[in-house]
């Protein structure tokens, strides 16, 4: 991956609505080969998807919980049936293996407190759980789908610049 690239997927990143002569005009490119990086991004698996992020708030799914999961059985075929339950539960939209005192951690969605309990009942009704441990979130103080990008290369040729917060 080239700095173009990189200026690419920070627009992206962004706004993955911009036309493709918008990108390449930000990115000094003409819209043929801007449209051969997209897709080449894409069939890397560099661009994995491409979505639009939604206000859980204003869909009156205003309660986020992280959910701390300790099991007794670490056999993989606990976790082959433990990880394909709560893949399938769409309240949950991340899940983690973690290291250390904690096995799994969930970030959970829900509209209410009465909606948690219901979920908490399916979850723990799913799989022996030695210990779940809820955490709710009072305020979202940050949010992004952004990863930070690295430094593009030293040795490539100047490109223009590109004001990538707040465009």
């Amino acid at each position: 991956m080239d700095s173009i690239d990189l200026k690419i997927l920070a627009l992206l990143q962004q706004d993955a609505t911009l036309s493709i002569a918008a990108i390449g005009e930000k990115v000094g490119l003409s819209q043929t080969p801007c449209w051969k990086r997209i897709q080449r991004l894409e069939a890397d698996g560099v661009i994995d998807r491409r979505v639009a992020v939604l206000d859980p708030v204003k869909l009156g799914l205003g309660l986020t919980v992280f959910v701390s999961i300790e099991t007794a059985d670490h056999s993989k075929e606990w976790l082959d049936r433990f990880a394909a339950t709560v893949a399938a539960m769409p309240e949950v939209l991340e899940f983690y293996r973690m290291a250390g005192d904690v096995d799994y951690m969930l970030r959970v969605v829900v509209a209410d407190m009465q909606a948690y309990d219901a979920f908490y009942k399916k979850l723990i009704a799913t799989l022996p759980l030695k210990n779940v441990t809820s955490r709710f979130a009072m305020e979202k103080v940050k949010s992004t789908t952004a990863l930070p990008l690295p430094a593009p290369p030293t040795n490539t040729r100047h490109m223009p610049a590109l004001a990538l917060a707040g465009e």
